[in-house]
């Protein structure tokens, strides 16, 4: 299969959604806004069909990143995701991801409201990969 999202061949993760025949490198995901589920049956989405975050809110003009601190884009996107508890803390899809590996399952949470199960199911389902160590 070709990647569709550098062209070349040997990309071996399939969307999971019905009827879709993209597939691209695992490499490939984050540059082609795909996501990865590494939960249950590890399923994988292309950028048409990713899951979208529960929490319908848009980021308001001056929102920051409560872990790195540089501006969130001011629209929902792949990059841009928030707390689905307290919807006060946004952050970028690189610093939530830094910070689920650093933490791992037993203490990745919310930076904000703390929150751990609600928190952490949405990051699951996002495609924020938490490894259990």
């Amino acid at each position: 299969q070709n990647c569709f999202v550098c062209g070349k061949s040997g990309a071996a993760i399939t969307c999971s959604e019905m009827g879709c025949d993209r597939s691209f490198h695992l490499p490939c995901a984050a540059e082609g806004c795909c996501v990865t589920q590494y939960y249950l049956q590890y399923r994988s989405f292309c950028c048409d069909h990713r899951p979208e975050q529960s929490v319908q809110l848009v980021p308001e003009a001056n929102n920051k990143c409560i872990i790195c601190l540089e501006p969130v884009e001011d629209q929902r996107s792949y990059s841009t995701m928030v707390c689905p508890v307290c919807k006060s803390a946004w952050f970028h899809r690189g610093c939530i991801q830094g910070a689920a590996l650093h933490a791992g399952i037993g203490y990745f949470k919310c930076p904000l409201c703390r929150e751990v199960i609600q928190f952490r199911n949405e990051m699951f389902h996002m495609g924020i990969r938490i490894p259990i160590r």
